[in-house]
């Protein structure tokens, strides 16, 4: 699949690119970010995946965060895809509210019109978007992880949960816990998936650990104490460490003292992240 080149930026010795490609599955263009460290030149590296939150585009992760010293450092690829079909689908209502529609794919496959034709974004993160890394970068397609926040967090952990065994490792900020139990999810749930709350639960990480099978998941969470969104019971981190703590799945949880929701909490400890990753990723 043909892969158009936006831009390329040298970067702690690496390139941060930003590409845009026909979705097959979103049935539009796509931008997605992706860095390629110093070491990508002589050797395939592993990838870690960022699913940012709502709002976002590929564009927040990759000039917010600061993630390239460590990622160069790691020999990680990082990939940041955008956060829902964005371009020429013409959806009616897709501009109506920041958290729905345009901006906000929740990482589901919608199942109710007008959305179910391009809000793909489950199965875009899951095989479209890996199969063009895999098929255009310097890449080790056996070793991936996946990492996010808010929305994307949540994103994270359901891609982890619903496909033991594909990533080697999962982290998230600030993650919408149990959206099925939160004003965000059910908003978004109810658009993309219609009324049936089963229907709901697949897409829910609380729901979803509480069936794992898979193989040793290593969890990590950080949480901002004065986050709003917290505050407001949108993100229900002690929903889902209750859930991994009843199957014995290993998760920390470190709420952070002070800290928000916004990027200078993912900046603050991004690198960390980076680490847990390349600990599973390079081993």
């Amino acid at each position: 699949m043909a892969l158009k080149e936006i831009s390329s930026n040298k970067c702690f010795g690496g390139f941060q690119k930003v590409f845009e490609h026909d979705s097959v599955e979103l049935k539009c263009k796509m931008k997605f970010g992706v860095y390629l460290p110093p070491k990508a030149e002589t050797e395939k590296c592993p990838v870690l995946y960022w699913l940012s939150g709502l709002t976002c585009t590929e564009q927040n992760f990759i000039t917010k965060a600061g993630f390239h010293q460590a990622a160069a450092e790691q020999g990680l690829v990082v990939v940041a895809p955008d956060t829902s079909p964005r371009k020429g689908c013409n959806i009616k209502g897709e501009d109506e509210s920041w958290d729905f529609g345009t901006g906000a794919g929740f990482y589901v496959d919608a199942t109710e019109d007008p959305w179910k034709t391009n809000y793909r974004m489950y199965s875009y993160i899951k095989d479209e978007l890996p199969n063009l890394i895999n098929a255009n970068f310097p890449v080790d397609s056996g070793r991936i992880s996946i990492s996010g926040h808010s929305m994307g967090g949540h994103g994270a952990l359901i891609l982890a949960l619903k496909n033991p065994g594909k990533y080697k490792s999962v982290s998230a900020f600030a993650p919408i816990c149990n959206p099925i139990q939160c004003p965000w999810g059910k908003k978004a749930f109810s658009g993309y998936l219609g009324s049936d709350v089963t229907k709901w639960e697949a897409y829910d990480a609380t729901h979803i650990v509480k069936s794992y099978k898979g193989p040793s998941l290593d969890i990590l969470i950080d949480q901002g104490k004065d986050d709003q969104f917290l505050t407001a019971g949108q993100l229900l981190p002690d929903n889902f460490i209750a859930a991994c703590t009843e199957r014995k799945i290993p998760v920390v949880l470190r709420m952070q003292q002070g800290y928000d929701h916004s990027y200078y909490f993912i900046a603050t400890f991004i690198n960390d992240h980076i680490r847990h990753h390349a600990k599973y990723l390079n081993a």
